[in-house]
């Protein structure tokens, strides 16, 4: 992907409906070429899919946070599952370094978030956690699954 194909994607990313034109005003190339790369970055897999974000996405879980859990031992995978398995998760990652999972979390109060806190540290494996309320956000990219 070169600098063309990345300006496009993040217009994409603010409008995914966005007319070509509009879209090759912006990037100061011809309409047939924005074309030409979508088609590229959709056949190469770089683009997956468009997206609608709804009001109710955004409002849905106005509670948000992440948990970063430390795990002891290979528990790990078991714990994944486990998380899974919660509602309030709204994805789980591996990562390197000090933690080695961070969850999404969302809920409609901060009880319910302290709730599904005591919940996972309560998990057989988890040996420390440390958790940030996300207070606000910027810039929100939907992902396809």
């Amino acid at each position: 992907m070169d600098d063309l194909d990345h300006a496009l994607i993040r217009a994409l990313r603010q409008d995914a409906r966005a007319p070509l034109s509009s879209l090759s005003a912006l990037l100061g190339v011809s309409r047939a070429t924005v074309r030409a790369r979508i088609d590229k970055l959709r056949k190469s897999g770089e683009i997956v899919g468009f997206t609608v974000l709804l009001k109710g996405d955004v409002a849905r879980d106005p509670v948000r946070g992440l948990m970063m859990l430390g795990i002891e031992g290979r528990g790990a995978d078991r714990i994944k599952r486990q998380l899974a398995g919660l509602p309030e998760v709204q994805a789980i990652h591996a990562t390197n370094g000090r933690w080695d999972l961070i969850v999404e979390l969302g809920t409609g109060t901060l009880a319910q978030l302290d709730r599904v806190l005591d919940t996972i540290r309560r998990f057989d494996g988890v040996a420390t956690s440390e958790t940030s309320l996300l207070l606000s956000t910027m810039k929100s990219v939907a992902r396809a699954n």
